[in-house]
């Protein structure tokens, strides 16, 4: 009796192991969805995860920017902090889907911890054409498209309505998927805002060359930097 006792509780704990797991082993951090949901929107994060190659690494930059410059390639989707000597802090970025990208040198105008998001009015009208009704404002959170920090890009003083910020949609980091802002990870995000301040030069490399002649080169990994910090 006490064999067939011991098998059959075996066998329970093998089941409860490999079988799928269930919704309830997720908490609603966002507040958004209905908690049987919440198991399929993990299983689709994990699909779409970001690849290596744009998680946040310390490079050898070749540049004539000065330190303190953020350098954005938007063909690759990279965004460089220049630090100096040969050297700059590499992330990976979503930017502007067809017809949304842009080029330029701004200047971070103000920046915002879990800042609100207000969708210009051309943005409402053109989603509400698809049955998309957007908010006027919506208060930050994790649940709000500009994540947890923003950067407002400004050019001669006036907003640009482009900005450096967050996401709640991290899968979508290295592609062509925004309104023309530059996405990053939260995590990113949040340790740029700590390095850049209000009044730093922005290069957009991007459609139309109007950001001039810029001069970087990427050479690669700086692999005991990326270890132990910098």
């Amino acid at each position: 009796m006490m064999k067939i006792l011991r098998a059959a509780v075996i066998l329970a704990v093998s089941a409860s192991v490999l079988s799928p797991i269930s919704a309830q082993a997720f908490t609603n951090v966002a507040g958004a969805a209905p908690v049987e949901k919440q198991s399929q929107v993990v299983q689709v994060a994990v699909r779409k995860s970001v690849p290596d190659k744009f998680k946040r690494r310390i490079v050898r930059l070749v540049t004539d920017e000065k330190p303190g410059t953020i350098i954005i390639d938007t063909d690759h989707k990279f965004l460089y902090y220049v630090q100096g000597k040969n050297r700059a802090v590499r992330y990976g970025v979503g930017v502007g889907r067809d017809g949304y990208g842009w080029s330029g040198v701004v200047k971070i105008g103000r920046k915002a911890e879990w800042p609100e998001w207000r969708p210009p009015a051309e943005m409402r009208a053109r989603e509400a054409r698809k049955g998309h009704n957007l908010p006027v404002v919506q208060k930050g959170g994790i649940d709000n498209p500009l994540g947890a920090r923003a950067m407002y890009l400004y050019r001669g003083g006036r907003d640009t309505i482009f900005r450096i910020h967050g996401t709640n949609q991290p899968w979508t980091i290295g592609l062509n998927m925004s309104s023309g802002c530059i996405r990053m990870m939260n995590k990113d995000v949040e340790d740029l805002y700590e390095r850049a301040g209000v009044g730093t030069k922005v290069i957009v490399i991007g459609p139309g060359n109007r950001q001039g002649d810029v001069s970087y080169d990427d050479r690669g990994i700086d692999l005991l930097a990326t270890i132990f910090g910098g």
